[in-house]
């Protein structure tokens, strides 16, 4: 998060959103991993932690830059999507206009359980490099993809079109930033025949599609 914007501890309450029913159950599910005590960046866990940064909150989810999820959401499935939903950017928003209240604690979700192993991504195999169009000489089954070569602040998207004339959405990259650099995993793996044309857009925008091991 930024360093400015710190909330005022004088703002007026004027929503009924508060950090006890809505937001810290946001903040557990999009944010503790990385803000938390022990974690990549400061703690966010508790309301009083996270309420001085409330409107620094606002700018950097609204602005897309926290979570540091590049994919679009509903552009393709993918697992472990953090992508911030437009519900939650407008609760944000709203709690951190009306004054970011607490409500009631003992409306607290349990904190998260960071102990729990995580589920391992899938096993990859080779790269299959996109950069405009590709079609495949045999079948493939991609488990995920990945940016390669994009430059800071660009976007991609990528599709593929059956032999049968069918469109599948597989990811769409957008306002890349190369130091969150990751690979995106599809939800299940993608197999497509031969003859599956793969095509990236717009002009420039370079995809590694990740093969099954």
């Amino acid at each position: 998060m930024g360093a400015g914007l710190l909330l005022s501890a004088h703002d007026v309450i004027s929503t009924k959103i508060t950090w006890s029913r809505e937001i810290s159950r946001i903040v557990y599910k999009r944010c503790a991993s990385c803000h938390r005590e022990g974690g990549s960046a400061f703690s966010l866990m508790t309301y009083a932690e996270a309420r001085p940064w409330a409107k620094a909150i606002k700018e950097e989810v609204l602005e897309r830059r926290m979570p540091p999820f590049s994919a679009i959401k509903g552009f393709g499935e993918l697992r472990d999507d953090r992508a911030i939903t437009q519900e939650e950017l407008h609760l944000i928003a709203d709690w951190v206009e009306g004054g970011s209240p607490e409500g009631e604690p003992s409306l607290m979700p349990k904190a998260p359980d960071f102990t729990a192993p995580a589920d391992k991504p899938p096993k990859t195999g080779a790269e299959v490099v996109v950069d405009g169009r590709l079609e495949l000489k045999h079948p493939e089954t991609f488990v995920g993809a990945r940016a390669k070569s994009l430059a800071e602040g660009a976007s991609v998207k990528a599709v593929a079109q059956l032999p049968d004339g069918a469109i599948e959405q597989l990811i769409w990259i957008y306002d890349y930033k190369p130091k969150y650099d990751q690979a995106y995993y599809f939800s299940k793996p993608l197999s497509f025949p031969a003859g599956t044309r793969i095509e990236t857009y717009p002009a420039g925008g370079s995809l590694a599609l990740l093969t099954k091991k």
